[in-house]
């Protein structure tokens, strides 16, 4: 009942902006079908949160697969066949009707909720009271996203826009997996704040070791492949390997940082939550302006591993006032974590000159595995609880195989 109204002013809004922006007619039509996609969006999010809340993630793991199927199969017929970059939007648009659908059937057919129009001043007020900060980390977030390459457009020129562009691309297609994680982890955080301080505190930190375990081999993988990482996109892209490899740092800190951030907003942290995201967004536009006259897209990429390493600081800080976190555990697992990926990236260093890239990458993956095993980074019981937790629909069996 909210969304309804609000959808019709960010269409009116949208419609405005490109009318009074002087854009040429495809520009328009371009930012009409994102805003359709983005209205969609928005309340394929809504469904699925609510279908979280039952501790149900079977069906958006399986929507998020076919979504990204749409886009490649459609998509790549229309880039094939030259159907212009407006068929190429479409083909998004027809990916987020199919997720709103999905999302409404699941919610709808499977878990039997019946959505009706419910309007009441008072729960209204309450929402909005308890989502505003909810709302403004969104805007925060967008903007450190993305105002970093207009101002490398401004400071600099597209060219670096171009190389700083293909890091930063490969950096948010890796972000699903700690989103994923991280969404998994929200219900069950919750009911442990209400219910159990020492769950939460031992789910927390099992959830960083894990983040850690996955961020660091693609990390160090990323670093050693950057030179050919790089080609995939263009050959006049070369250069853009030492960006990669800045920017491959800050990874794991993103990483971590969508569990902590968690944490913060299932316990009833979310205004410092967004505290701290203002902060490093204020922090990311000094520091562009500081670098990235002096170092172009090398400075952006400085930028992006700096202010994620302050947020997670921040986000610790905060956390450690929340539970009894103490560093030792997850910093034992981070020093074995790293010696397997550096021993990893030895190997991998040392085969991608004479095989393909993607038996390099497979090896790599496989060695990792074998050298953190053998330091002791994980152990088979580790592997029993992760299947174990993905069998059980409770968010109980979380925490306690753990």
């Amino acid at each position: 009942a909210v969304k309804i109204p609000l959808t019709v002013l960010a269409i009116l809004v949208v419609l405005a902006f490109t009318k009074l922006g002087g854009y040429d007619v495809l520009t328009q039509q371009l930012v009409l079908v994102a805003g359709v996609c983005m209205i969609l969006d928005s309340f394929t999010a809504t469904f699925f949160a609510v279908i979280r809340g039952f501790h149900n993630l079977k069906y958006e793991s399986i929507t998020s697969i076919i979504f990204q199927l749409i886009v490649i199969v459609l998509g790549g017929l229309a880039l094939f066949f030259h159907l212009g970059v407006l068929a190429a939007m479409l083909v998004l648009a027809i990916a987020s009707v199919y997720n709103f659908f999905f999302s409404w059937w699941a919610l709808h057919d499977r878990l039997e909720v019946r959505l009706h129009l419910f309007w009441n001043q008072e729960t209204i007020r309450e929402i909005f009271l308890v989502s505003w900060p909810f709302a403004a980390f969104a805007i925060f977030q967008r903007l450190y996203t993305y105002l970093d390459s207009v101002l490398l457009s401004l400071l600099a020129s597209d060219y670096q826009v171009g190389l700083y562009q293909v890091a930063f691309k490969i950096i948010l297609a890796l972000q699903f997996l700690p989103q994923a994680f991280s969404a998994s982890l929200f219900p069950a955080l919750s009911a442990y704040w209400q219910g159990s301080r020492e769950k939460l505190s031992l789910t927390f930190e099992h959830s960083l070791n894990y983040l850690t375990i996955i961020s660091w081999p693609i990390v160090v993988g990323a670093i050693v492949l950057a030179d050919r990482l790089v080609l995939i996109f263009k050959a006049d892209y070369a250069t853009a390997a030492l960006p990669l490899q800045i920017s491959m740092v800050a990874l794991f800190f993103i990483f971590i940082n969508f569990a902590i951030s968690a944490l913060l907003n299932a316990c009833d942290r979310q205004k410092k939550n967004t505290f701290n995201m203002g902060v490093i967004t204020v922090a990311s536009i000094v520091l562009n302006f500081i670098l990235i006259p002096h170092f172009q897209a090398v400075g952006a990429s400085i930028t992006v591993l700096l202010t994620n390493f302050l947020m997670t600081v921040l986000s610790l800080r905060e956390a450690r006032k929340i539970i009894p976190y103490h560093f030792r555990n997850n910093l034992i697992v981070l020093g074995k974590t790293l010696a397997a990926a550096v021993l990893m990236g030895l190997a991998v260093w040392s085969l991608e000159r004479f095989v393909p890239l993607v038996i390099s990458v497979s090896v790599g993956v496989l060695l990792y595995f074998i050298f953190l095993y053998l330091l002791g980074g994980f152990k088979k019981e580790d592997i029993t609880n992760i299947y174990s937790s993905f069998r059980h629909k409770n968010h109980e069996s979380f925490a306690g195989n753990n």
